[in-house]
This record gives structure tokens, sequence and C-alpha cells, in this order.
């Protein structure tokens, strides 16, 4: 099994420019992989995927009947990115992060981008992530976001675009990590070759940015953790990070706001939190705040927080800029805050609650890629060139019910990366999630998260809706 018959496509090809025409930083690469006896990278996939699966690479789906623990999907033939390329990608989500936090902290305090005209008030009175209990908060060095995986995807052409950001508790860095570690195995050769940028240091950066909350008046600062438990669909994840940082993963119930101060309960007593790494969505965290039925979350936290007796990050309601809506405005963020245009694009995006935008999405739903501002996963979208006319038709009615509540953008011819699809190589769509880190400055981690999407002709690569993930090579 080898490269010979691969068949790029009309789409633009990660690893080749051509039929049996690798791209130059590649070569090893796919070198390597032409000299491997017959079935060799198949014996290799499956080790691969069966490391992983005694790693426990997991994830959860709560819709899935049939048992809610799936081992992620992972392909054994990396993405690859070169040096001078992700010099561009790194320089363009620094400058995205400092405006986005800048945003946040506007919004929660003058409101000038408002006031000034730049965003529409109703837009932000509107958004489901405004929380009204974060007016007023200055969270340490007023940074807000401070853990982002933000998406990208590359079109026809090559050129680079942000799809969305996630600043309230992205996920996938576990993966990322683990993948890395099996790939060092299956292609021990290549790596000695290649000059790839490591990612084995992240928990430590993670660390770093997390103590950095924290008073320097503090010698030995306590950070946790906190997880909704076991069921949640990145508990893997949050353990894992926990025991690679050396700290206490604990959930809510392990928590407890006592003499003013967030305290965990440990076997000699209870004990001061310092920092939080939370992984439990704003609503829930706190149910004397936000939702009063939430089990999940600490009685009282809040308050802790306000007072500054205990640092939370991602900071509570940095979910208004998660909004797809408020997305659209980033490149206006962008100049506003930092007086520069922005290195990276968005996704051309038609916002529904334009009438004219309305009119012309409602037109041509078949077109287009339909998103709801504050879901996630795949969830409650719309991929037109995919969907019946049933299900455009039932989409236009919620479109009309709620305007404010859609995008849509136009449906963009994602890059392909060689995938072992039935024993053999197929071009299959990929996005890429860098994560970035928000410390004393802003930390863009080398490479990231590559999804695929597996399923054949399918531009969905979240693991939801059937994705998988490729490691993700930075060169130096």
């Amino acid at each position: 099994m080898n490269f010979e018959h691969y068949e790029p496509g009309d789409f633009y090809d990660e690893l080749f420019i051509a039929k049996n025409q690798p791209r130059p930083e590649v070569i090893p690469l796919i070198e390597r992989i032409n000299s491997l006896p017959p079935d060799e990278i198949l014996q290799r996939q499956e080790v691969a995927q069966q490391a992983l699966f005694k790693l426990g690479a997991t994830f959860n789906v709560y819709s899935d009947n049939q048992g809610t623990e799936r081992i992620f999907p992972f392909d054994v033939i990396p993405r690859i990115v070169s040096a001078q390329e992700w010099q561009v990608l790194e320089a363009g989500l620094k400058q995205r992060i400092y405006a986005l936090n800048s945003f946040i902290a506007d919004i929660y305090d003058a409101q000038k981008i408002v006031k000034d005209g730049v965003i529409p008030a109703d837009l932000i009175a509107t958004s489901k992530g405004l929380l009204k209990p974060c007016i007023g908060l200055k969270p340490p060095g007023g940074i807000w976001c401070h853990i982002t995986g933000t998406d990208l995807v590359r079109d026809k052409d090559g050129q680079w675009y942000v799809l969305e950001d996630n600043l309230r508790c992205p996920s996938g860095i576990s993966y990322v990590l683990e993948n890395r570690r099996v790939m060092k195995s299956a292609f021990p050769k290549v790596f000695e070759t290649m000059g790839i940028k490591p990612v084995d240091d992240y928990p430590s950066h993670l660390l770093d940015t997390l103590l950095n909350l924290a008073p320097e008046s503090l010698p030995n600062p306590t950070v946790v953790v906190l997880t909704p438990g076991t069921y949640n669909s990145a508990y893997f994840e949050h353990s894992f990070l926990a025991q690679q940082m050396g700290v206490e993963l604990v959930e809510g119930r392990d928590l407890v706001v006592a003499d003013g101060y967030l305290q965990m309960r440990t076997t000699k007593g209870l004990k001061r939190v310092d920092v939080v790494y939370r992984r439990i969505d704003d609503d829930f965290i706190d149910p004397l705040s936000f939702r009063r039925d939430s089990t999940l979350g600490v009685p009282g936290l809040m308050d802790v927080y306000r007072s500054g007796k205990v640092a939370i990050a991602n900071a509570l309601g940095t979910g208004v800029a998660d909004d797809k809506v408020i997305y659209a405005y980033v490149p206006e963020m962008i100049r506003y805050y930092l007086q520069e245009d922005p290195i990276l694009q968005n996704v051309p995006t038609y916002l529904c609650w334009r009438e004219k935008d309305l009119s012309h999405v409602l037109s041509n739903l078949e077109t287009l890629v339909v998103k709801a501002a504050n879901e996630s996963g795949g969830y409650g979208m719309l991929v037109g060139t995919q969907s019946t006319l049933e299900q455009r038709q039932e989409f236009a009615e919620k479109i009309k019910a709620n305007p404010r509540n859609y995008i849509a953008q136009p449906t963009i011819c994602l890059s392909r990366v060689p995938t072992i699809v039935d024993r053999e190589f197929t071009g299959c769509h990929v996005d890429l999630r860098p994560y970035i880190l928000y410390g004393k400055d802003i930390y863009v981690h080398p490479g990231g998260l590559t999804r695929v999407a597996l399923k054949k002709g399918s531009l969905v690569v979240n693991s939801s809706q059937g994705g998988g993930s490729k490691d993700t090579w930075v060169l130096c």
C-alpha cells in the first residue's frame, strides 16, 4: 500500500501538489511510507489505534444509546505545516486572542466598542453568553481567555480562514499529546530526519499560565482542575491534564466555600484553593448565581471569585465572545482595539438578523452552511449541500422564528489529507484547532488538533459526528 494511485482531487491537498508529486517539505514522509512492505502501514495504523485504546483516549457521546464511551478514531498519516506558514498562523492567532480578550474586558466594563457603534448594542444584550453577574469583574492581570482553541480551515486555494473561536472550555489538547506519543513509535526514523516541533511541553505551559493567576504573595498556590465528572464527554482530558500537571482533579462536591475562601475537602481537612481550571460551563458553576438546579458547581463560588480570593480559568463570562454572531465582528475588534488589519480572515458570514442577509440565506440554503449562534460539536447546523428539501424547510422556519440566533457561510471546500479508508489512501477533509495560552505572554502551542471527516465526502469533522484526528507536524 503506497501513494502511487492516490488522487489529490480538485481540492487543496496538504501533502500533495498533484498526483505522485508531494510537497517538498513532506517528501521524507512520503518516501518512507512508499518504501514500507505491503500492508505495513495498515499494521502501524492498527498498532497506533490500539495504543490509544490502552492509553484510554476516549470521549463520551450523550446521545449514543449503544454506550456512552468511544475510542477517538485516529489516522496514522499526519498533517504537516511548514515553518513559514506556521509563523503567519502564530502571529494571526496572537493578534486575534489579544483583541478578543480586549473585547471581553470592554463588554463587562465600559462597553466602548458598543458606544462607538462598532457592534450593535442589541447583539450584546441578547447574547446568551453575556453574564450579568460578571459585569464589573476584574480578573487577575485583566486576562479573561486564558485557554483558547481556535478552529482554522483552509480553502480550495490554500487560503487559511478562522472558522470559530472557543473561549469557554475548549477541548482536544489531550488527543494532540497522545497522538504524538503513538506517532513517534509509528514513524521513529521520520522523526529522526525531519525537524518537527515538539508538543509534549503543553502541560508545563498550561500550569505556568494557571500559576500566573495566583497572587505573588502566595509561595505555593493550590491549583485544581474542576470537572463535571466521569460522564462528561471530555473527562479523559480532564483527568489527563490534571495528572500531567500534578494537580488535583476535583468535582463540585469536593469543594466548599468556607471562611470566605474556596476550599477543597481532603483527608486532613479543608485546604484552600487558589486557582481553578474549570471544565464546567458558566451556567453550572454556581447554583446561587446561575442555574439553581445545578449539582455540578459550588454554591457561593461566584462571591469568592468576585472578591478576588480565587482565580478561574477561563474567566466566567467569556462565552459572550463564543457567540457565532459576535464572531463576525472579530476583524472589527482587531481594527478597533489594536489599530491593525487582521492577519487571519474570517469565513465570509451572513448575519440573519439583517434583513438583506436573511433574504439571501433563505433563498440559498442549498449552498450555505447555517449555524446556531451558541451550539457546538456539529449540532444546530445545516450543511446545505448535503441536506434534503425537508431539512432545509425545517431550518428555514427556525431561522425566521429567531433570526438573531443564526449565521450562514458559504460552503468552504476544506483542504484534504490522505487518510486510510477501506484499506486505501483517500483524501479526507480536515480542519485545525491550535491551542493558545494567555499568561504573562500569549503562547501558541505548535500544531494543534487536526480533526478529519472519516466519512467519504463529509465536511463535518466533529468527533460526535463521526470524525477522527491526525497528528499535526509543524516543521522547524
